[in-house]
């Protein structure tokens, strides 16, 4: 499990492809592999990878051809700075909102507002996933929790302050791209017992 709160920034260094999925070099920033161990989960981008050593030079995770399908991992290429986070324990302070890692979709960026120091952005989704999206609620884009701003019939809006715009790549986006996006589980929990309480009733 993550927490949505963006450690730093990595790039990609390196991409291998391979008969049957990709392999990633990433960089990482000053001592986020502290006690990384093999096999441990990171949050690239958003995405719940496994890490294939501990880090002591570069991050290096294999990526199969479905993950590479239903995220913005397939459209990496070398010198592509991605999100990251170490998950969390339960010692964490849990700053943002629980997550996962794993996407529900990717979303086209439909368009970006640069401010002074903040920015607006607006970011299309499926329409099967509207119910789950709405004011005020809370969603992961690019594993960077976010608080939702206005939604319209295919899009919603999310406000970035200087702090994420700093620590994470949303600054670097513009219209036409994909970012991953995590529905939070909570409230597809609570949507779905609701519609199936209230069929009950009508049945």
């Amino acid at each position: 499990m993550f927490s949505g709160i963006i450690q730093g920034k990595g790039k990609v260094l390196k991409i291998t492809t391979k008969k049957d999925h990709i392999s990633f070099e990433i960089s990482f920033p000053k001592n986020f592999s502290i006690n990384l161990k093999k096999g441990a989960s990171i949050s690239v981008n958003g995405v719940c990878l496994t890490s294939l050593d501990n880090g002591k030079k570069n991050l290096n995770f294999d990526v199969i051809e479905e993950t590479l399908s239903r995220t913005n991992l397939g459209s990496l290429e070398e010198g592509s700075v991605v999100n990251l986070e170490r998950s969390i324990s339960a010692s964490s302070e849990i700053g943002g909102h629980l997550m996962s890692g794993h996407i529900h979709f990717t979303g086209k960026v439909k368009s970006s507002l640069d401010k002074e120091t903040t920015k607006d952005m607006a970011i299309y989704f499926p329409k099967k996933f509207k119910k789950y999206i709405f004011e005020k609620g809370y969603i992961g884009i690019n594993g960077c929790s976010l608080t939702i701003g206005k939604v319209n019939e295919n899009y919603f809006l999310i406000h970035l302050i200087p702090e994420t715009l700093s620590v994470t790549n949303l600054n670097d986006l513009v219209p036409e791209c994909l970012v991953n996006v995590e529905i939070d589980q909570n409230t597809i929990a609570i949507v779905e017992t609701v519609e199936k309480t209230l069929a009950a009733q009508k049945s």
